[in-house]
Parts: structure tokens; sequence; C-alpha cells
């Protein structure tokens, strides 16, 4: 019998490195920049313990402050830094403008404007190390016996930020070239998502923009691609590609279900969606990977400081920041 997902390459993988497939759609996706290759170092500083900015990163030439214990029973951290990727980073800024979606108060955006800070999220967060790791990124995949295989390296993605509407996301499920499954991303209840005029519609703009610009160039046949659609539901601009096997969360789906798809032969995609705030897959208030979403502020204000210091100073801050809007 036939997988319910095929088997992946390393080649296979490869191809949804973004950049690998971003030249080819750079057209309908955000607009970025590609910081590659990044080099055995920068592995190294993205794998070491803590939260440490690079020397230099936030702008000055000083050293930056030890953060370990000196003793001679311990061994000094190791330091890094990084000029050339900070200085594509500043570049970036100023390209985009120093915008960023942590907002904490709500009347008070906190931008990034500094390579310190980029580095700051990338250590905060638990999903960039799989992709640090090549033995992570290419687990379980099928050897290339006969195929070369490009080598892996690290690149550092850097976006234009702009306000995205999370009702507006989806991601989108192909194999062996058909379209068979659309699922909303945000694991929340949207009631417009019920009128069948709305439903109508979002299938139709995906399924004509995926022909548009998707189906004749992605170079395999089996793959998901997240699209964030327009404010009038009538075009989409392309967020990401991801393998079509289970290290990508089929979200209101299982890969069960879209193999049924498959054989069932749906003459159109299928959409899923929460249809009630009761739905089982809703998470209402509470967003998903909500323990990587701190803002950097928050995690260099912490450090080496009691529960109660920690939440005297954050008030504090927020405060600040209040009336500086005002």
């Amino acid at each position: 019998m036939e997988p319910v997902s095929p088997r992946l390459s390393r080649n296979d993988v490869l191809a949804f490195q973004f950049s690998s497939w971003y030249p080819r759609f750079e057209h309908a996706s955000i607009k970025s920049s590609i910081i590659r290759p990044l080099g055995e170092d920068f592995r190294r500083y993205m794998l070491a313990d803590g939260v440490r900015i690079p020397d230099g990163a936030d702008g000055t030439d000083e050293e930056a402050d030890q953060d370990v214990d000196d003793s001679d029973d311990e061994e000094p951290q190791e330091r890094f830094a990084f000029p050339e990727v900070d200085a594509k980073i500043r570049q970036a800024i100023e390209d985009y403008g120093a915008d960023a979606s942590w907002i904490l108060p709500p009347s008070s955006p906190l931008r990034c404007s500094a390579p310190s800070e980029v580095y700051m999220l990338l250590k905060s967060s638990d999903f960039v190390l799989h992709d640090v790791e090549e033995e992570s990124v290419f687990e379980g995949c099928t050897s290339d016996a006969e195929r070369e295989v490009p080598r892996y390296e690290l690149e550092l993605v850097l976006r234009k930020w702009y306000h995205v509407d999370p009702s507006r996301e989806f991601r989108c499920f192909v194999r062996s070239k058909k379209l068979l499954g659309i699922s909303q991303r945000d694991q929340n209840f949207y009631p417009y998502m019920t009128e069948q005029e709305t439903r109508k519609k979002i299938v139709d703009t995906i399924e004509k923009f995926w022909i548009r610009e998707i189906q004749r160039i992605w170079p395999t046949e089996d793959y998901t691609f997240d699209l964030i659609l327009t404010r009038d539901l009538e075009s989409g601009h392309i967020v990401d590609f991801n393998p079509y096997a289970p290290r990508t969360d089929p979200l209101l789906f299982t890969y069960d279900e879209l193999f049924m798809l498959r054989t069932d032969s749906h003459p159109t995609p299928v959409l899923k969606t929460i249809d009630s705030g009761s739905h089982e897959a809703a998470t209402r208030s509470s967003p998903a990977n909500v323990h990587n979403m701190v803002p950097f502020e928050l995690l260099s204000m912490s450090s080496g400081q009691t529960l109660d210091d920690f939440t005297r100073d954050w008030q504090r801050e927020i405060e600040r920041s209040m009336k500086e809007d005002i």
C-alpha cells in the first residue's frame, strides 16, 4: 500500500531551504534578504548556552560585559563577533525600516533597530535550533546515492515586517501535484470563515493563485505552502514552503485524511477552519508557541534577578514606555 506521505531525500529537503525557492517566487512573496553562508563559528554561537550578544552587535566597539563567573573552576565562555553579518543586518533594517512585531504594551511598539536585537530573537527561539543541526534537518531522509547533494549551509533570512492578520493565513497541501486541502493556520475562531460565500472565495482565490504562481514552477510533486491572503481575499503572498511530511504540522488535517482526499478525487480543495469558539482545536486567548513569544527586553532584564525584582523592574519599564507614548 502506498505510504500516507512520501519519503524525503536530502535533495528534497534542500529544495525547501529559503534561498532555494525565494528567487523564483520573489515577486509573489514578502520582500526578504538572505545572508549566506554564515559559517561554522555562527553555528557554534547558536549552539552555545545562554543568551549572549556577539561583540559589536550593539553598534559600539566596546566588549560586552562578562556574564559568567570567572572563578578558577569555571572555563571562560567563548566570545563571538560577526562584523560582516552585522553590516548586512543593518543594511536590511535601513532598507526595510525599523519595524518589528513585538507590541507590549499595545501603545508602544518595540522596534528591531540593531543587529543585537536580531541575535536576541534568534537565541530565544526553540525552533531555530532545528535548522542549526544538520542531523535534525535531514532526519529520516533517504540517501542520494547516485545524485550529488549540495552542501547544507546556514543562512539568515530577514523579512520586511508588516502587520499580518492571522485570520488570513492558510497552509495548503499538495500531493502528486494536486492541491488537496487548505487549513486555517491560526488556531482561533473567526466568525467570517463560517459564511459559505466567504469560504468559497477563499478556496477559489487560493486555487487560482496556486495554478498561476506555483503549480508549474515548484520542482517537487509533494509539498506544502503557507499563504497570507490580501484583505479583500482576492490574492495573496507566499510566506513559506515546507515538505509534505510528518515534520510539517498538518494543523486541522491529519495526513491520513489528506491521503483519503487524494484517493477520493475531490474536484476542489477541501477547506478546514475552526467553526466555533468551542472547537477542540481552538486555543482562544492562548497563541500557539506562546513560550517563544517573549520580547527580548523581558529576557535581558530577567538575568540574575529574583521573581519579585524582575516583576518590579518590568512594571517600571511598562510604565516608562506608556509615558513616552503620551
